[in-house]
């Protein structure tokens, strides 16, 4: 049960870093409104990407949403990951632009899978 808890908070703290990184950047770097442009997004879709994973965040880091709630975060975040890798492979993106939302997959994939399990424990 212990091992269960320490899984899904280190997955779920490594994929909440890494999206509220990810809306700050969407907020802040020209790179990444270059790399929208790129990929063939609207301005307004970065924004709106944006506000939506610090959004899906707080949903999976505060404890009394729930679970359905967050099963429906988890649903999001994978097809945003899923999306995001497919639209890298259609820009002809170097492999490592296509390999790290598909990365994080796995670690949501993961968190959800204890999120379960400690949900029925």
């Amino acid at each position: 049960m212990k091992t269960n808890k320490i899984i899904f908070w280190t997955t779920t703290g490594l994929l909440s870093a890494a999206m509220l990184m990810n809306a700050y950047l969407y907020f802040t770097d020209p790179k990444m409104a270059n790399a929208f442009k790129h990929l063939g997004f609207p301005v307004f879709f970065r924004v709106e990407l944006a506000i939506a994973k610090i959004i899906g965040v707080i949903a999976l880091l505060v404890p009394t949403f729930s679970s359905k709630i967050k099963e429906w975060t988890y649903a999001g975040f994978g097809i945003t990951f899923i999306s995001a890798a497919i639209a890298h492979y259609q820009a002809n993106d170097p492999s490592m632009n296509i390999l790290m939302p598909l990365f994080f997959l796995v670690i949501l994939i993961v968190s959800n899978i204890f999120y379960s399990k400690t949900q029925n424990s």
